[in-house]
């Protein structure tokens, strides 16, 4: 178990290259939330407890292959359990085939070796181009522009 929260950014990447969300969710502190600022459409803005991050996590695979981190930057703060890290992955999209690379700034805070706070700044055009899913997310947020 990773006991340092770049030790376990570093894990979490590493286990999602690997395709096992399980273990990834397993980083998570039983209470602990997953927050997605930018999030729009049908993607959930947020998580909470370790078993709604599995559940999402687990849908991933279907949707992008990721195959490689190529950047990779951890910023410390003056928190030691805090870090913002930024990161771009790469692969391909399940759907298509397509490449894809995104870009990610993530905010975490873990304790006791656990994630009790990840807080993701992706962006939901360039995700749902990524996993093929474009159309749906525009069709998404026309329908609620209109209520």
């Amino acid at each position: 178990m990773p006991s340092t929260p770049e030790e376990t950014i570093r894990r979490l990447l590493d286990l999602m290259l690997a395709k096992d969300t399980d273990a990834v969710a397993g980083l998570w502190a039983e209470d602990g939330i997953a927050e997605f600022p930018f999030a729009a459409g049908n993607s959930p803005r947020l998580l909470t407890g370790r078993a709604e991050i599995r559940a999402y996590l687990g849908r991933l695979p279907e949707l992008m292959d990721m195959r490689e981190i190529p950047s990779f930057t951890v910023h410390h703060t003056e928190h030691p359990d805090t870090l913002v890290v930024e990161f771009t992955g790469t692969g391909s999209t399940v759907r298509t085939g397509e490449p894809y690379r995104l870009d990610y700034i993530v905010v975490l805070t873990v304790q006791d070796g656990l994630i009790t706070r990840y807080r993701d700044y992706w962006s939901p055009l360039a995700t749902a181009s990524a996993a093929g899913s474009l159309p749906e997310l525009l069709d998404a947020l026309r329908s609620e522009s209109v209520r």
